[in-house]
């Protein structure tokens, strides 16, 4: 598989791309390595020092654009003024910061101890938004960890710094679910895993059917929660009543 660093030079001779938008650059890197770019994807290996700041530049640009478009006085208007860039910095630097940063440090610990008891950890607030609307999810997490004596230990705070950056992109609940607990489980090699995640959706609420109570809930079960019935029960179990 290509790297990055692997793009092989222009046909041309031709090197500079000066006056490429950068968002075309990281692209052509990311087709080059044959790597998937999709909304709830993480790209950051393929951005270079720098080019962040350039593509919130470009993304400021095209959201002026789309101002306009919505036929909305920039030069005029005293509350849309610097809307444009507030929203670019919104997407890239907040809600979908995800995206386009390294994974956060994780200091692990052996299990010393050897543990081999049921920890749950929760609940964790989740925030992120519809990819299909753009519209926030909001909700809460709980993860469950059946720990043996090779499970790598993480602090508490580092389940609620992963789940920030895997929901801290255009998500689909149930996607964001399976990519979190792949996480958790490549970092931490339980003997099982438990997650549930009770989210509002604001596509469904500000929109379309405008329902406000409604909420939407889903869990993944890996290993021996989802081999044994009454570990499965206590985990549920032992979850605070959900609203």
């Amino acid at each position: 598989m290509l790297r990055k660093t692997d793009v092989e030079p222009r046909p041309d001779g031709n090197n500079d791309d000066e006056g490429t938008p950068v968002s075309v650059k990281i692209r052509e890197r990311l087709t080059a390595a044959r790597r998937r770019f999709n909304a709830n994807d993480n790209i950051a290996e393929f951005i270079e020092p720098g080019e962040l700041e350039s593509l919130l530049d470009e993304v400021e640009v095209k959201m002026k654009g789309v101002l306009e478009s919505l036929v909305i006085d920039l030069e005029n208007d005293h509350n849309t003024g610097n809307t444009a860039r507030r929203v670019a910095k919104m997407y890239l630097n907040e809600v979908f910061k995800g995206r386009y940063v390294a994974p956060p440090s994780l200091t692990e610990f052996p299990n010393a101890e050897h543990l081999n008891e049921l920890m749950i950890v929760g609940p964790i607030t989740v925030r992120s938004a519809c990819s299909h609307h753009f519209c926030p999810i909001i909700g809460k997490l709980w993860i469950g960890i059946m720990p043996n004596e090779h499970t790598n230990v993480i602090g508490l705070s580092k389940y609620a710094r992963l789940a920030e950056w895997v929901m801290g992109r255009p998500q689909i609940q149930e996607e964001a679910v399976v990519q979190l607990a792949d996480l958790i489980q490549e970092k931490t090699q339980p003997d099982g895993l438990a997650l549930v995640m009770e989210a509002e959706h604001f596509c469904m609420a500000w929109r379309g059917v405008k329902e406000m109570d409604s909420k939407m809930i889903n869990s993944v079960m890996r290993g021996v929660f989802l081999k044994d019935p009454s570990l499965r029960r206590e985990f549920l179990s032992l979850l605070p009543r959900r609203s």
